[in-house]
């Protein structure tokens, strides 16, 4: 009984991963490429609770199929009792129009959020330690309200190579929420001869206002971000085998009105292998995920100031929704950082969304997913691999995960030595 209400109760969560989890997406993102063959539609009010916002309410309206094949659109807005508001409007694999091979994704938010932390300098219990290093306090943030504003326009170029030879974004078929049969040729190393190879380029723009009682900040940022990505996977949005390449380069020219110039280089690689653990399950995969990031222009100076770095949610940041989740989001922040992952995504056969047809006809849930995980971090100074690798920080945690009508939608709750992380999203975390 008390796992049916725990289910019932993650309901409600599931309905804000779809509509409040593509705020702040600013980790590479995969074209979609695969999903169902028919529209799939999610149009609810939903209520929900969290200390940004306190009670609060919202819609959420999303499409996946939609204005072709293998694209998707997301629009929602929602309101507290704690004064935070937001409205989202996200896209994601549109195919630009009189093209063949140009997708584009679509990110826009806008929100004002009350006593919101941030792990940044300004604390007056911390004057001697920057905020967001590796071996700062979890007590070294400061709070206040403010406006956080997010624009970015990814384009994406696929590349007449390997699997890029033939244009193709076709959908794959799926029964209940799996391909029927393999998308793809079993994958091979060899990029010139397996995956398809994308061209990325993401013009973006974000501004941070910190009004508090300790600091009063506001910051600006606009700049390019210049990219490769290989995708090697078999069904990308649910991935059973194959791996991923993604390199970038992150650039702030300090044109317009940007606080500053920074520069930051990172690439990711996951990797996927398909396991037999038992007839109670339709699908069982162990997955692995590698990322690090570095920021050639951040300079310390005599005096201990830090100049041309990049803000504390871009660059070498871990801490949230996507990385070392059982820690505040940005929790930590400095020049270089590595991370590690390892998940085992278990979907059974059982479907406790099959008992509540009222709700299937509005989320439509074709499967669910357990996912134990471990995680292992640590941002520091320079790219030294022996310091990077001593100290780290750890957490454990499960995810409960649903594919809901063409979304992938997840709860994940992560345990580290400072905190207990509950991270709600779409899209599983690896290569978003």
């Amino acid at each position: 009984m008390r796992i049916v209400m725990f289910l019932q109760a993650l309901v409600v969560g599931l309905v804000l991963v779809l509509s409040t989890g593509l705020a702040f997406a600013e980790q590479e993102a995969s074209p979609l490429g695969e999903t169902p063959d028919s529209l799939g539609t999610i149009s609810i009010p939903y209520g929900f609770y969290n200390d940004s916002f306190g009670v609060a309410v919202g819609y959420v309206h999303s499409v996946t199929g939609y204005p072709q094949k293998q694209a998707g659109l997301l629009g929602t807005a929602m309101v507290g009792s704690q004064g935070s508001a937001m409205a989202i409007l996200y896209g994601q694999d549109i195919l630009l129009p009189n093209t063949e091979r140009f997708l584009f994704d679509p990110i826009a938010s806008v929100g004002y959020f009350s006593d919101n932390e941030s792990y940044i300098d300004g604390n007056p219990g911390f004057t001697d330690e920057r905020a967001g290093s590796n071996g700062s306090d979890k007590d070294n943030f400061v709070t206040g309200d403010g406006w956080d504003n997010y624009f970015r326009l990814r384009f994406q170029y696929l590349l007449p190579i390997a699997g890029g030879k033939v244009v193709s974004f076709d959908t794959v078929a799926l029964k209940e929420g799996l391909p029927v049969s393999k998308p793809r040729e079993d994958p091979k190393w060899n990029p010139l001869s397996s995956g398809k190879i994308y061209l990325e380029l993401t013009p973006f723009y974000r501004s941070q206002q910190v009004d508090g009682d300790d600091i009063e900040s506001k910051l600006k940022t606009n700049g390019l971000d210049v990219g490769m990505f290989w995708d090697n996977r078999d069904f990308h949005q649910n991935p059973s085998s194959g791996n991923a390449l993604n390199i970038e380069l992150s650039r702030d020219f300090g044109w317009l009105n940007s606080t500053e110039s920074w520069t930051t280089v990172s690439a990711e690689y996951d990797h996927y292998i398909p396991l037999s653990l038992s007839p109670a399950f339709r699908q069982s995969v162990l997955a692995f995920d590698a990322w690090t990031a570095y920021s050639p222009s951040w300079n310390e100076t005599e005096d201990g100031e830090i100049e041309n770095r990049p803000p504390a949610f871009s660059g070498a940041t871990l801490g949230g929704e996507w990385r070392m989740r059982g820690y505040p989001s940005n929790r930590f922040s400095d020049k270089t950082a590595v991370y590690y992952a390892a998940e085992l995504r278990m979907i059974p056969y059982w479907n406790p969304f099959e008992g509540w047809p009222w709700l299937q006809h509005y989320v439509g849930v074709a499967w669910v997913q357990f996912v134990p995980f471990v995680e292992v971090g640590r941002v520091g100074p320079s790219w030294d691999l022996s310091e990077l690798h001593s100290d780290m920080k750890v957490d454990v945690g499960l995810g409960f995960r649903v594919w809901a009508k063409g979304i992938v939608a997840r709860v994940d709750v992560a345990v580290s030595e400072e905190s207990m992380g509950v991270q709600m999203m779409v899209s599983q975390p690896f290569q978003f």
